[in-house]
């Protein structure tokens, strides 16, 4: 094997050393076939792969890699809602494998895979919960971890899917108060799975809060305030972001050293991690790796599109933990946001509804795109 893809980068080598766990935002049959994702694991730290209907629509327009499930489905007779779900579960359930010895390795903290369910079902709680354990049992490994969006009706649902003893990722986090209820909901799923006699050191969840949207949107406000000629609004430009997500690191620190988990963890519960998403920036005016290296700290999930990663690889640098004691700075950025007359509320509303409309229009993509598939192959 060639020195190439058995060195290990010094950059992700020095965020993982900070305790930060890699994971790579992006799943393809290709990407499993052709070796890639596996050099990543070994070379580039990638500990866990996280997966949303955009990933899967993009896998399936690129390449070859499909055709022959296609092919088998179509003479199956199957319709495009069961071909996605076929297709979809099928890659999650290799890569699983391909991590099993990461799994091992981290005693189930990492070596994970995350499978969304249906991004339609968001608003709805009862088909939110039949849609998750269906993706548990077809993919059928342990160390798979089923997306759940924290929409208010998806928290009742994210409780209930615990308590199965079923892993999950809690996606589309934007706001600190929606966080508390997501930890709220994860304790209490442990709860009622310790008093159903299951052993909860097994069940793992994320809670993925998202990123790089708050700067967008938040950024978009604040030149309309400029505008109307709100003073000291430059200063806060791309900075609500990382202070969101910062405060966000302040409420998982607080809520995992509580006495309510404290009783939890004496029972064998792992604590929930907080998991960083949408990590790549949009503004090319910002650092590629802004999202990465200012948001570091241990035990910490940052997922990454391979971008990101790429360029965290080539020139990131990491500079220890840069979360913790950054609370009270934090909370000044965005209490400077509000006096320029900003509604956090309103910010964190609509990047939630425009996320879940996003994942809609994606889910519809792919199942245009697999139908098409189908027919072609009839």
């Amino acid at each position: 094997m060639s020195t190439e893809t058995t060195t290990a980068n010094p950059n992700t080598q020095a965020l993982s050393d900070v305790g930060v766990s890699i994971w790579l935002d992006d799943l393809s049959r290709e990407r499993l076939n052709n070796g890639s994702l596996a050099q990543l694991i070994e070379t580039h730290h990638v500990v866990g792969v996280t997966t949303n209907p955009t990933i899967f629509e993009t896998a399936l327009q690129q390449g070859e890699a499909y055709e022959e499930q296609l092919k088998e489905l179509a003479a199956q007779g199957a319709d495009a809602e069961q071909a996605v779900f076929e297709i979809t579960t099928a890659d999650v359930r290799a890569a699983c494998d391909l991590f099993s010895g990461v799994y091992a390795a981290t005693d189930g903290v990492d070596g994970r895979v995350s499978i969304e369910v249906d991004p339609r079902l968001a608003r709805d709680t009862e088909r939110t919960i039949e849609a998750a354990r269906a993706l548990y049992q077809a993919v059928d490994r342990e160390n798979v971890m089923i997306k759940i969006p924290a929409t208010v009706e998806g928290i009742e649902a994210i409780a209930t899917v615990l308590s199965e003893g079923i892993s999950v990722n809690v996606t589309l986090i934007f706001s600190l108060e929606r966080y508390r209820a997501v930890i709220n909901a994860f304790m209490l799923g442990l709860e009622k799975a310790h008093a159903d006699g299951l052993d909860i050191s097994k069940i793992h969840s994320v809670a993925s809060f998202f990123v790089s949207r708050v700067d967008s949107e938040v950024d978009k406000r604040l030149e309309l305030a400029a505008e109307a000629g709100k003073p000291d609004t430059a200063k806060l430009k791309s900075k609500a972001a990382i202070a969101n997500a910062r405060l966000a690191h302040q409420i998982a620190t607080e809520s995992f050293s509580s006495e309510r988990w404290l009783l939890l963890a004496e029972r064998g519960g792992r604590p929930q991690r907080l998991l960083l998403a949408s990590t790549g920036t949009k503004d090319p005016s910002l650092s590629d790796t802004l999202y990465v290296t200012e948001l570091a700290a241990p035990g910490v999930v940052n997922t990454m599109p391979e971008k990101t990663l790429m360029a965290l690889a080539d020139h990131g640098e990491v500079d220890g933990d840069t979360m913790t004691d950054t609370y009270v700075e934090s909370n000044r950025v965005l209490d400077g946001i509000s006096a320029a007359g900003i509604s956090y509320r309103d910010v964190v509303d609509t990047l939630e509804a425009e996320g879940l409309q996003k994942f809609d229009t994606s889910w519809e993509g792919l199942l245009s795109t697999i139908d098409e598939g189908l027919k072609r192959n009839a």
